[in-house]
């Protein structure tokens, strides 16, 4: 499942005190999960582990802010 494979990813590569307490919903830039360069890092995973290319215009928090929201722009992109 894309979730699954999006909360693997953000919980190995970014510190996250307690993993199990992170909600899929929850902010990653406000929480401090990730910064600027944490979402490069996101960005780079979804187009190696998905195969699609982000453009720049997509870069935005309403796609890329928490785990619920990666994973539904990936699912978009997808289609």
């Amino acid at each position: 499942m894309i979730q699954d494979q999006v909360r693997a990813f953000v919980t190995n590569n970014f510190y996250v005190a307690e993993p199990d307490a992170l909600q899929n919903a929850d902010s990653l830039l406000d929480s401090g999960v990730i910064d600027s360069t944490g979402v490069l890092e996101i960005i780079a995973f979804i187009e190696e582990t998905f195969g699609l290319a982000i453009e720049d215009a997509e870069i935005l928090p309403e796609n890329l802010d928490s785990i619920d929201r990666i994973s539904n722009f990936v699912v978009r992109k997808m289609k």
